[in-house]
């Protein structure tokens, strides 16, 4: 599989940034992209608001963000423990990132930063465990070359790459963290997704 997706290479988590910009708050003063990696989503978000804040973990990724982010002038790359950040924001973003942190402290700190009215959007990993994990993976196994094909028509002959980014397999099945979501952020929709992804939105109540 992994030689078969290397001819026509796709970033699972960059075609999520699509469902992010379609699903922005009303208002748009400020956004936190935790673990932004390169920039890619930092970059997507800065016509659309304020002020945006790239936060990474790693050195490199920070750097890399940066000299992406370099011409925009709204954007601020940041290397500090996000957790120390105050907020508010309009919008918080994760991309396989939450599986990297403590659930639960991540998940309250997202409700204690954000705005009244702003939200919380994260595409996420899961271990498939359940009759119903396997049965999204073997789907997203038989698209993902289709959708490599689609996206990156033309063979690459580079052949299988390690990943651009510092990676960490996921433990907390896909139920388990509903449960943890839904205990932390009432009336929050989750759902799972093709390429391997899951995907969790949140507004945070004006009340």
């Amino acid at each position: 599989m992994a030689r078969l997706n290397a001819r026509h290479p796709w970033s699972h988590n960059d075609h999520f940034h699509r469902w992010i910009l379609a699903n922005l708050p009303a208002r748009r003063r400020t956004a936190l992209d935790v673990g932004c990696g390169q920039g890619a989503l930092v970059e997507s978000l800065a016509p659309h608001f304020g002020s945006v804040l790239g936060n990474d973990a790693d050195r490199t990724m920070q750097r890399q963000a940066a000299d992406r982010c370099a011409g925009l002038a709204n954007v601020v790359i940041d290397g500090s423990d996000w957790s120390d950040l105050d907020g508010p924001f309009d919008l918080v973003t994760m991309i396989a990132v939450l599986h990297h942190l403590d659930v639960d402290a991540a998940l309250a700190h997202v409700r204690e930063v954000l705005a009244p009215g702003g939200r919380f959007l994260a595409v996420g990993l899961a271990p498939p465990v359940s009759l119903a994990d396997h049965l999204w993976d073997a789907a997203s196994i038989v698209t993902n070359p289709v959708i490599g094909l689609a996206k990156h028509p033309r063979r690459d002959r580079g052949g299988v790459q390690p990943p651009a980014y510092p990676v960490q397999d996921p433990t907390l099945a896909y139920d388990d963290l509903r449960r943890r979501v839904e205990v932390a952020m009432p009336g929050a929709s989750m759902r799972r997704r093709l390429g391997f992804r899951h995907t969790i939105a949140w507004t945070k109540p004006t009340t």
